[in-house]
């Protein structure tokens, strides 16, 4: 099944773009509560930092609410995941060799990029 097309982009975006399309403005758009949702407790400490660090300007900007908690809590986890792949791979390489010679590819490749994707999806 394809997919519908872009995501539409929120209103706050718009705005702070300057609506550059002059497009209408969403003015249905559902508008919860501009507060930052509290940092879960089970975040792994690199990914309780990264919140930390982003809550404050999404928050600000108007696209960080309490809906978005679990997305959020989401993007911080695999942020915390991306970062552990990419410490290990500028100590030990991206290739090694196999006890038969081979040489392949280190895990921690793709876990880097599977974790770019999820963030950048976010």
């Amino acid at each position: 099944m394809a997919t519908r097309g872009r995501k539409p982009k929120p209103t706050a975006l718009k705005v702070l773009e300057g609506n550059p399309g002059k497009r209408p403005l969403n003015k249905n758009e559902p508008k919860p509560e501009k507060k930052a949702p509290r940092c879960p407790s089970w975040l792994e400490p690199e990914a309780k930092k990264e919140w930390k660090r982003m809550a404050k300007t999404l928050e600000a900007i108007g696209i960080l609410t309490k809906v978005d908690a679990a997305a959020f809590a989401g993007y911080c986890q695999a942020y915390a995941m991306w970062k552990e792949a990419e410490e290990f791979l500028s100590k030990h390489g991206t290739i090694f060799k196999t006890p038969s010679g081979y040489i392949q590819q280190v895990p921690q490749v793709s876990i880097a990029q599977t974790y770019l994707k999820i963030m950048k999806d976010f």
